[in-house]
């Protein structure tokens, strides 16, 4: 297992690490040649290392990968010296080495990564002078993968503000409530997601801005077109200023608003850097040349999966990335054609759906060299059928959380297909990853327990929830309540959840919350929400339910009227009505592992699919 060591004390490097940008500038030195420092570290390096002296070669001889430590809210970590401080430096830094290569396609448009940095600005200045956006406040984003979803999450970075990019499936109750929580001041929105909001506007004391279809007062070009200049924005942001609230489901009802700092995205995004030039260590040059990279976004840009892991790590290496409007296998296929996709990362549903549409329709997809899955974890059937349906392409998979900003363990190539069951091993450099008991002491190797992980990349805080906060970040450890074990060779393996919470397709959807729309039905005495194992998605949404003596309720009816309170993929799609009160335990409580045990096995308690 690869870990970062317990640091000594420090006094706080991001004073340090932010004069080395000069605020809305141009930055000369170490990183500026990004690209030859790497080729040359890479030229240094002996043959034939393993992970571990790759990452101690690059930590040493390579300025970008330069470690150091810092105090961070009381708490020491181990961090990347030269990491650009905050997202505005690391889109700088970008446009600096690849202006002109292609950085955004959508359909028939395209940006360079010149002209990227150019409307990203002009938004940015345009917030500040004509909506009055000042450093520090929130600004919500409602809409699928439209182009202006990125260059507004960069627009608001580089002027200090924070992101919120907001759930495009949440119903309108569940999107007034973010809004709520969250203090938004200014919210984009394309149609769908516009007509959701405005109800709430006037109470919430919103600026509600059109986007793409939609129809406002206000509205996306003419904000960004209104702007002074495209110059960087002339606003000192720290290291450690808030970056993003991105909102999780969580046990306890309502999403979470986990808060991610502008060092913890970097934190991962550069870790995800150091991990690519140590793979190219281990395995060696490759004998052609290889090609330029360009990724493909085919999941929603308001998940770290999409926007961390690959738009945010692509971005950071020159990738041209690809936004997929919404998912559909064929179109896929026709964009990582045209665009030579040379990678593809979507939930493992997706991953299979590309497969079986590639086989179908006779197409090898040359261009791929890399098929990714997270969000939720691939059956293992099915890493040997995508390895034997690409031959020659690298199937990975990796575990992350929101709340470590996407970075954590992956697994990729025939490690994988031999231990598909496996999440693999922590990225390098700066995570500590452990097992441990119920009183927090480390496991050894083969005995489950709670996965824990101690980073810089790990959020702030839920945003206005002390309680949960302080119930999962504990010295700098984030408790993540995943049980896991790790084998003798140090692969990790993830044994269940300790929270209630079914991941469908890469969803995350808190039982409570699904219950407590159920238990909105007047005809409804009791409902007991659990996962039901589905071969497309992993996970789909099971409920028991008991109605009220005389209740007579259809399974289209509850639907129906769930979709008034929730989104569409958290409403059931089976359903058991009992007869009498739902199972339970020496306490008194619903025993939901009993419920479901007995919900899948008996096949005369009425079940029917739903959607």
């Amino acid at each position: 297992m690869m870990s970062a060591r317990t640091l000594g004390c420090l006094t706080n490097v991001s004073l340090a690490l932010s004069s080395r940008w000069q605020t809305g500038g141009t930055r000369t030195g170490v990183l500026d040649n990004m690209s030859q420092s790497g080729i040359q570290g890479l030229q240094k390096a002996p043959p034939g290392m393993t992970p571990e002296q790759a990452v101690a070669h690059l930590t040493s001889t390579d300025p970008r990968f330069e470690m150091a430590e810092a105090d961070i809210r009381g708490v020491r970590y181990r961090v990347f010296r030269n990491a650009p401080p905050h997202m505005r430096a690391l889109l700088q830094t970008s446009a600096r080495a690849h202006g002109e290569k292609p950085a955004l396609v959508y359909q028939d448009e395209r940006w360079t990564y010149a002209e990227f940095c150019s409307e990203v600005n002009r938004l940015a200045n345009a917030m500040v002078d004509t909506l009055g956006v000042r450093p520090g406040d929130r600004v919500g984003l409602a809409m699928r993968n439209y182009p202006e979803l990125p260059i507004l999450i960069f627009a608001v970075a580089a002027m200090g503000g924070v992101v919120v990019p907001l759930n495009s499936w949440w119903s309108e109750a569940e999107l007034a409530y973010a809004l709520e929580d969250c203090g938004a001041k200014v919210v984009f929105a394309d149609e769908p997601r516009y007509q959701r909001i405005q109800p709430c506007v006037a109470s919430l004391g919103i600026k509600l801005i059109a986007v793409r279809d939609a129809q406002g007062s206000r509205n996306y070009a003419d904000l960004r077109d209104s702007a002074a200049g495209d110059d960087w924005p002339n606003v000192p942001i720290e290291a450690d200023d808030d970056f993003a609230i991105l909102y999780s489901s969580g046990s306890t009802g309502h999403p979470k608003g986990v808060v991610l700092t502008h060092r913890s995205t970097v934190s991962a995004v550069h870790s995800w850097t150091l991990a690519r030039a140590v793979s190219m260590l281990v395995t060696g040059p490759p004998a052609l040349a290889p090609r330029s990279p360009s990724w493909m976004v085919a999941t929603p840009l308001f998940h770290v999966t999409a926007l961390q892991s690959v738009f945010l790590q692509g971005l950071a290496i020159g990738a041209k990335m690809s936004l997929l409007y919404k998912w559909d296998p064929e179109q896929a296929i026709r964009v990582i054609q045209a665009e030579e996709v040379t990678r593809f990362s979507g939930v493992p549903t997706q991953s299979a759906e590309l497969m079986d549409a590639a086989q179908r329709l006779q197409i090898s997809l040359a261009s791929l060299e890399n098929i990714g899955a997270g969000g939720a974890k691939a059956p293992a059937a099915q890493v040997g059928r995508l390895a034997k349906a690409f031959p020659g392409k690298v199937v990975a998979a990796g575990w992350g959380m929101t709340e470590t900003n996407a970075l954590g363990i992956t697994i990729a190539g025939p490690e994988y297909v031999e231990n598909p069951e496996s999440i693999g091993r922590p990225t390098p450099a700066l995570q500590e990853i452990r097992v441990v008991d119920a009183d927090g002491n480390a496991l050894p190797a083969g005995e489950v327990g709670e996965l824990i992980v101690r980073s810089p990349a790990n959020m702030r805080c839920y945003l206005n929830q002390p309680d949960a906060t302080a119930a999962v970040l504990r010295d700098g450890w984030l408790y993540t309540g995943d049980l896991a074990r790790v084998d003798k060779t140090g692969l990790f393996y993830i044994v269940d959840r300790m929270k209630n919470i079914i991941i469908r397709g890469g969803e995350n959807i808190s039982c409570l919350d699904v219950e407590g729309a159920l238990h909105r039905h007047p005809g409804v005495a009791e409902a007991c929400v659990f996962s039901v194992p589905d071969q497309r998605l992993g996970e789909i949404v099971g409920a028991g339910v008991q109605l009220r003596p005389g209740a007579d309720v259809t399974v289209a009816e509850l639907a129906e009227f769930l979709a008034e309170h929730i989104a569409q993929f958290k409403i059931p799609e089976r359903i058991w009505f009992w007869p009498d009160s739902l199972p339970r335990g020496a306490t008194g409580k619903l025993d939901r592992r009993a419920l479901r045990k007995e919900c899948l096995e008996r096949d005369d308690v009425a079940a029917t699919e739903v959607i």
